[in-house]
């Protein structure tokens, strides 16, 4: 039987209605259908997913294959998994408390409340990311998402034909210190960036997406306050209100999103009195590596 989804946008964003139960699913044409939905909606969500990391991640595998495991936090502290490629995307410790308003995964942490894309910074860059919701405040903490193929469309040819060609470093160094958060030298040395172009084709159906985030530095080429200024007009554009849709959360809620046709950001809730633990794994999206020098 086919996935019955609702439509969350007019351009993008899907609502798996089906009871299904991911970690079960291993028949080879039900992944693909998954895999066809998140490539057309861009985003899916599917409700009611119980699952543990090692499920997650197996699932996550399944369907997709390698995981990434040169996640941002990994440059400051151990996993509090024992596994990298679990991103702990919470404001716990490894007891389960919540972390000291200086502590210095919080303050890195808070970046993800800027448009962004994972692992950008990296290369291979991430392709599906799939984040489960483990305990949610009683608060809203939403997700905010943004479709980079329609923005892309609503561009007009004149300024399509200046992005052509135009390569990006992203930075997840650059995205942190844009809020005032002091990387040792080493951090920095681990997180150095990667290069992408400025506009992706997609492999699936040849459709064209802006490939943005907050860790875009600067264009290869570009004086960097012209390439700053013209990534900040990009992102503006990207993220108007006609691009954008945000995801209210409950608990066991799992989202999969495509890194390469969508910005996200988590929205301020009062972290510092209400837990929220969510689990991410991404993968690794191979057909993007070296993306830049072939583009």
């Amino acid at each position: 039987m086919a996935l019955s989804i609702r439509k969350l946008h007019p351009t993008f964003g899907g609502e798996v209605v089906d009871q299904i139960v991911l970690k079960d699913v291993t028949d080879a044409a039900r992944l693909e259908e998954i895999r066809d939905a998140i490539d057309h909606y861009a985003v899916l969500v599917f409700h009611d997913q119980d699952l543990t990391n090692d499920e997650q991640a197996a699932f996550a595998e399944q369907l997709d294959g390698a995981l990434h495991t040169k996640t941002g936090t990994a440059a400051l502290r151990a996993n509090r998994f024992g596994n990298e490629a679990i991103s702990d995307i919470s404001n716990v410790d490894g007891e389960g408390q919540l972390l000291d308003a200086n502590d210095r995964k919080r303050l890195f942490g808070l970046a993800n409340r800027l448009w962004h894309t994972d692992a950008s910074f990296q290369d291979p860059p991430g392709r599906y990311s799939m984040l489960s919701a483990r305990v949610v405040p009683p608060v809203a903490s939403d997700t905010e998402f943004a479709d980079m193929r329609a923005a892309y469309d609503a561009l007009g040819a004149d300024q399509k034909a200046r992005l052509e060609g135009l390569t990006v470093h992203h930075s997840i160094a650059y995205s942190r210190q844009r809020l005032g958060f002091e990387l040792t030298e080493k951090e920095a040395e681990i997180l150095e960036g990667a290069y992408h172009p400025l506009v992706r084709t997609l492999p699936h159906d040849g459709r064209r997406s802006l490939y943005l985030a907050s860790h875009a530095a600067t264009i290869v080429g570009w004086p960097v306050p012209e390439a700053r200024m013209l990534l900040r007009e990009l992102m503006e554009h990207a993220t108007e209100d006609r691009f954008v849709f945000a995801h209210s959360w409950r608990a066991l809620d799992l989202v999969i999103w495509d890194n390469r046709t969508t910005m996200h950001r988590a929205t301020s809730f009062d972290d510092r009195t209400y837990v929220r633990d969510m689990r991410r794994v991404t993968t690794l999206d191979i057909a993007g590596a070296g993306a830049a020098a072939g583009s």
